[in-house]
């Protein structure tokens, strides 16, 4: 095993208190987050099992990625219609322009209050540009 796996080989956990292995040679069975979500599952409240380390440069502090165990993650939760619905609601307002009520293609920017074009017209988009 070459000296920077053997650096963050401890599969027993006894240096980093987690099993730890190199970059790409956890064992099968662990994934991290996101390979879980890619999969459809999620960690179900569940505790890491094990971590994967790897260096980042010499000044650097080393990477590290958690790992969770397939067989323990549970599938992911699909939203309701009703928390789509709300979601969908809560853009629309965002995209409504306050001055002339028109629903944009893009959010309302907080620091203007209201569309670009209003902005334009009433003279705020130069003060705020300026």
């Amino acid at each position: 095993m070459p000296r920077y796996m053997a650096r963050y080989s401890d599969p027993e956990g006894a240096r980093y208190s987690l099993p730890t292995y190199p970059w790409q040679s956890a064992p099968e069975g662990l994934a991290t987050r996101r390979q879980l979500r890619a999969l459809g599952l999620c960690p179900g409240g569940r505790e890491m099992v094990a971590q994967v380390m790897w260096g980042r440069g010499r000044r650097r502090s080393a990477g590290v990625a958690y790992l969770y165990s397939i067989e323990h993650a549970r599938p992911k939760r699909t939203a309701t219609p009703a928390v789509l619905a709300a979601l969908e609601s809560a853009m629309t307002t965002r995209r409504t322009c306050g001055t002339c009520g028109t629903v944009r293609p893009y959010c309302i920017p907080r620091s203007l209050g209201e569309c670009v074009d209003c902005a334009e017209r009433s003279g705020t988009l130069s003060a705020v540009a300026a």
